[in-house]
């Protein structure tokens, strides 16, 4: 059902930027408007005034912002949006991506190579950081979407093959993987790797994870303060963390 969902939407929003820009020269934000379509399809719920802003959805009293990146820019949304309406940021993570280049001179465009990296759940960390003396709001929560997608990138940059800073066209979304769903405190669980050692450290969590080390250290901080985590100890200057199974929400 989410696949086909997703895949209207894919279709959609990325058949009207064809016919309105051409291959290559898509908008900045078709992620964000593939996301609006698979979230609601409604399209008289989307970019709704609430209070002085807009809302990228309000379905029925629900509101729902797609966040590509940047949570600190959703402060003052959040400031207004809160306190009269639940409000669920979907934050979407690229799984696997497959890179194209345009040249800018003929408009020719390469074919897809697969890049080695692939996205995870626990990407979100960095952008909770941002916002966290909102998270434990019983109005606030997050979906976090992951992609498959096609990124275009110009062949504009100072190295000799011009990829060495390059400027990103656009990414084109083509597979929905998967969605993890933060409605409260107990769901921030599931971003507890199964495989952590009893107790464990940063370290542990950040080879768990696979996460690099500042980001490790952040999402600890996360945890931590939801209540996920406790902290029972210290080996040398580490922190030793042990998980709690009863989470007030």
């Amino acid at each position: 059902m989410k696949d086909q969902l997703f895949k209207n939407a894919c279709d959609k929003i990325i058949d009207q930027k064809k016919c309105t820009n051409g291959i290559g020269t898509l908008s900045e934000k078709t992620i964000h408007a593939v996301l609006k379509h698979f979230c609601c399809e409604d399209e008289s719920c989307h970019e709704r005034k609430v209070s002085s802003y807009v809302a990228d959805i309000l379905m029925d009293n629900e509101i729902i912002e797609i966040q590509t990146r940047n949570f600190n820019t959703m402060r003052k949304k959040l400031e207004a949006f809160l306190p009269d309406h639940p409000v669920t940021i979907v934050y979407p993570v690229i799984h696997t991506k497959w890179l194209r280049w345009i040249n800018e001179e003929t408009g020719e465009i390469s074919a897809p190579r697969k890049s080695p990296k692939t996205g995870s759940f626990y990407q979100i960390f960095r952008e909770l950081y941002r916002i966290k003396p909102y998270l434990k709001h019983p109005n606030l929560r997050f979906k976090i979407v992951r992609l498959n997608v096609e990124e275009y990138r110009m062949l504009n940059g100072w190295s000799r093959d011009k990829k060495r800073g390059s400027t990103r066209n656009d990414g084109i979304p083509v597979g929905f993987v998967d969605e993890l769903c933060l409605n409260c405190a107990s769901d921030y669980q599931k971003l507890l790797p199964d495989n952590l050692p009893i107790p464990f450290t940063t370290k542990d969590y950040q080879k768990a994870s696979k996460l690099p080390q500042g980001h490790a250290v952040t999402a600890l901080n996360i945890l931590y303060y939801m209540g996920v985590v406790e902290r029972v100890g210290k080996q040398g200057n580490a922190f030793l963390y042990e998980r709690i199974h009863e989470i007030e929400n």
